[in-house]
């Protein structure tokens, strides 16, 4: 009977029950039926124990980290300095939107920060210059999934902790794929400029202005390389490495730059520990319904299945992909990895798979699920931000989000693109 704990699950979700309530209410009323009350206790006893976590502590730090950046006036910096690099091109907003999403993602890992934030800025620039706002807020929330891909990262972070692998090595792989999209979305925007005649967002900057506004950035921007440097010398482990980020964005807003104020500290810390507070009670009811998974021998069954579909670990790879950008629409990444990585990571692994290949590929996989519809958080969030409909938004996300299926693929058949940084730095083999 346990095995109905996933179709009910996804009842719960389609009748619209907060995911947190429908992971703890599908298989407590299932193990309630079938008469297994003590596992109940172990199932609620299990959110706490799945919260539980010195390596999750970095979740956090580093939503306080991006807090602070985006209070500080940060943020405004990356998009001048983004401005001055490429606002000269046709279509040029739409590319600072893009290099802005890739920079801002080296400081808070979180794309809803980065859609919030970017978004309020650029949206309203964006409709002034000519833009339509459903473009405006699509382009938005497709380059918002950028950000936990470039490390660092909560997702990754998160499959780290449940899996047992390197959370160095999984930065270090994402580095590449996440630069990829940024990539394609830019072409995209370059192939639709030339075709609808986009407005230059502003003249050519000259040499000396991108010196000032390489200055202004510079402290934001040393932010990435302190945190990976710290890990990856051995320095400090990642969640320290989040702590440090703290207090170094912390230094920055109130005796470097000089853009924060005592008065703002306890909105910034409410505002990060309410978004750090959904994501580990996500995590806490994703762990609890993880107990579920293993009672009811639904590992075993699924991973016989997809064995008998093919034994060609490539043909294997395109359909977990479409599995995994199909769960992506309905249920949030960190989740989603908590509850099928222990599934399909030792599948895959066993036909010669990496590991920190296959994590790279279900963590791209899930994080564009952020982004599309009906589900996609990002997608409401841009919608809160733009003031536009969601469905108008979906439909407007679906040729970036097309470019983003594509780089997802690329780095499932050639794995180099993400394995290439990690073995050479010697965190894979």
């Amino acid at each position: 009977m346990l095995i109905w704990f996933l179709p009910t699950f996804l009842v719960f979700l389609m009748i619209g029950l907060p995911v947190f309530f429908a992971l703890l209410a599908a298989p407590g009323i299932l193990l309630w039926l079938n008469g297994q009350s003590n596992d109940i206790t172990l199932l609620y006893r299990n959110v706490y124990n799945g919260m539980d976590s010195f390596p999750l502590m970095a979740i956090p730090f580093f939503m306080l980290a991006g807090e602070l950046m985006n209070r500080g006036g940060i943020t405004i910096r990356l998009v001048e300095f983004s401005q001055a690099l490429m606002g000269h091109f046709r279509g040029g907003l739409a590319h600072v939107n893009v290099l802005s999403s890739i920079l801002f993602a080296g400081l808070s890992g979180s794309a809803v920060a980065d859609t919030s934030a970017l978004g309020s800025m650029l949206i309203p620039a964006m409709e002034k210059q000519g833009y339509t706002r459903k473009f405006a807020a699509a382009i938005t929330a497709a380059s918002s999934v950028i950000g936990p891909i470039i490390p660092p990262s909560g997702i990754m972070i998160i499959y780290a902790y449940v899996m047992g692998e390197s959370v160095a090595a999984l930065f270090l792989a994402g580095i590449v794929p996440g630069v990829m999209v940024g990539v394609g979305l830019m072409l995209m925007i370059k192939f639709m400029a030339d075709k609808y005649d986009f407005p230059v967002a502003s003249r050519k900057y000259t040499w000396g202005e991108r010196g000032q506004a390489s200055l202004k950035a510079f402290f934001p921007l040393l932010t990435p390389v302190i945190i990976l440097g710290g890990i990856l010398g051995g320095i400090f482990t990642p969640t320290e490495a989040a702590a440090v980020a703290v207090g170094y964005a912390f230094l920055i807003g109130f005796f470097i730059l000089r853009t924060l104020t005592l008065k703002e500290v306890p909105e910034i810390l409410s505002n990060a520990g309410l978004t750090s507070a959904v994501v580990l009670l996500l995590v806490g009811a994703a762990m609890a319904f993880k107990t579920v998974v293993s009672l009811s021998h639904a590992p075993e069954q699924l991973a016989s299945l997809i064995l008998s579909l093919s034994e060609n670990p490539l043909i294997l790879l395109f359909l977990i992909n479409l599995l995994l950008f199909v769960v992506g629409m309905f249920l949030d990444a960190g989740p989603a990895i908590i509850i099928l990585g222990p599934i399909l990571g030792p599948i895959f692994t066993s036909l010669g798979v990496d590991p920190i290949h296959f994590a790279i590929i279900m963590s791209v996989n899930l994080t564009v699920g952020l982004a599309t519809p009906p589900m996609g958080l990002v997608l409401f969030v841009a919608a809160a931000v733009s003031r536009e409909k969601v469905e108008t938004i979906a439909k407007a996300i679906l040729p970036f989000l097309a470019v983003e299926i594509i780089v997802i693929f690329l780095i499932t058949y050639i794995p180099a693109l993400s394995m290439t940084i990690p073995r050479i730095t010697g965190f894979a083999n």
